[in-house]
């Protein structure tokens, strides 16, 4: 459900429990500032929180350690990724409250969880994210967070409110799981804003948004919605979300489609699937496309199949993955007006307010770019925005980054690129150097295309 409102900080503050983890075996003070001001950091508005003064807060340090979750991050990074290591300082863990108990992270089964990290060598910056996908607030910390503190930025993450393959039970009406990722997203950045003041004695100089997928979207909501919060943001393959499509609900039934015969290769082109993706179909077909298709048709259209609301029809992973029969004919723009309203409540407009980076993969198999990043880069410039905003395509790049793995001589990660346009942002707002035109990012015929991505090297 949406967070409490209302609730005076002051009050709010007095039921915070604020407790001290003890720190893994070993650590010791890395100076004179080490962990200063731990003691007074309340995060604004949260019902619980716990700080620890940690020796690393990258995932080098932290593996094996309560402070972070590799299985959330299971399949986002190339396995060769180098993490960095070696940043010390603070890590915050804790929830605001809320009524949902999806998230089972440190056994609180409690939603609404953040995690902020606070560097001892701070740049001034501030990084925040919300998880993509169903996942929970600490999938991102290899992909984002590990470099971003290595740089000397505070991070923050959140939940989103509602996480797993049933989130859409969250809620009272259609849209309203989707929407609480919004709430939280501003409410974070705002607890995080004045957690950083209260570490460092100031409010961060430039506050960033930025995330994957699900992350993606809830940068270009964040920036069209709440710029004042914002200096900017990268938006990884964001899922597009409009009233009258193209959305999930507009090209995810010709998948669930082609998966049960009433649907051809040529189905999935018309709907943006991207000539040379199809070796990477079969996979989505069993991890993908099915369970993704009923969970958000369950979130904006209950009424459609409810003997077959979402993951909770299935009991075997194999039956959650699995599409329903009805999805294969579900016909998004024939749906009543009351879907369509449900879709409009966390719909984008492409009125961004703050520049905006956005960088899709041309072999994603799940939000395929001419469906939604290609729409988004039109609507921006409909908007008359389009001077902050760069687009670039990865050549060989898909939705996680893992698949390189199985197919090292087809795709490359999207993550080396994606920061450097992080890069590209931060010398933008803070220098005034406008990045590289819109142009696709080719994909290298050597050398490592795990850790390098030069933007400006692209045609």
């Amino acid at each position: 459900m949406r967070p409490s409102r209302g609730v005076p900080f002051a009050v709010t503050a007095l039921l915070t429990a604020a407790l001290t983890w003890p720190a893994p075996a070993g650590a010791s003070p890395a100076g004179e500032d080490h962990c200063g001001r731990q003691d007074r950091l309340r995060v604004p508005g949260a019902e619980f929180q716990r700080t620890a003064c940690l020796p690393d807060l990258t995932t080098t340090g932290l593996a094996g350690t309560p402070y972070t979750d590799p299985a959330d991050q299971a399949g986002l990074t190339a396995a060769g990724t180098r993490p960095p290591s070696g940043v010390p300082g603070i890590q915050i863990d804790g929830y605001f409250p809320d009524s949902s108990r999806f998230n089972a992270t440190h056994g609180w089964r409690h939603d609404a969880q953040f995690v902020i990290r606070l560097p001892d060598d701070w740049n001034g910056g501030l990084v925040v994210t919300g998880a993509p996908g169903t996942r929970r607030q600490y999938a991102t910390d290899k992909a984002i967070s590990d470099r971003v503190l290595a740089q000397g930025f505070a991070y923050a993450a959140t939940d989103k409110g509602n996480n797993g393959s049933d989130f859409y039970r969250d809620g009272d009406r259609p849209g309203d799981a989707v929407a609480e990722w919004n709430t939280r997203t501003t409410q974070l950045t705002r607890a995080a804003r004045r957690a950083v003041a209260q570490r460092y004695g100031h409010l961060p100089r430039h506050t960033y948004m930025t995330g994957i997928s699900n992350g993606g979207y809830l940068t270009r909501w964040q920036l069209e919605n709440h710029p004042e919060l914002y200096d900017g943001g990268v938006d990884w393959e964001g899922a597009l979300w409009t009233a009258h499509g193209p959305n999930l609900l507009t090209s995810l039934p010709t998948t669930v489609a082609r998966t049960t015969g009433a649907a051809r290769d040529e189905d999935l082109y018309a709907v943006g699937f991207a000539r040379g993706s199809e070796f990477l179909w079969p996979y989505h077909e069993r991890a993908y496309w099915g369970v993704t298709q009923k969970i958000y048709r369950a979130e904006f259209d209950p009424s459609y199949a409810p003997d077959c609301p979402g993951a909770s029809a299935g009991t075997t992973p194999e039956q959650v993955l699995a599409p329903c029969a009805e999805d294969a004919a579900y016909d998004y723009a024939s749906r009543p007006a009351s879907v369509h309203r449900a879709v409009a409540r966390v719909a984008l407009t492409g009125r961004i307010g703050r520049p905006l980076v956005t960088l899709h993969g041309d072999l994603d198999a799940l939000l395929p770019k001419a469906a939604d990043s290609d729409v988004y880069a039109r609507m921006v410039d409909r908007a008359g925005r389009g001077a902050l905003h760069r687009y670039y395509t990865v050549e060989g790049g898909t939705h996680v980054d893992g698949l390189y793995d199985s197919h090292p001589d087809r795709l490359r990660p999207i993550l080396p690129c994606y920061r450097s346009a992080f890069d590209a942002l931060v010398s933008w707002v803070e220098r005034g150097v406008r990045p590289p035109a819109d142009r696709t990012v080719t994909r290298p015929a050597g050398g490592d295309v795990v850790d390098s991505c030069a933007l400006r090297d692209s045609a």
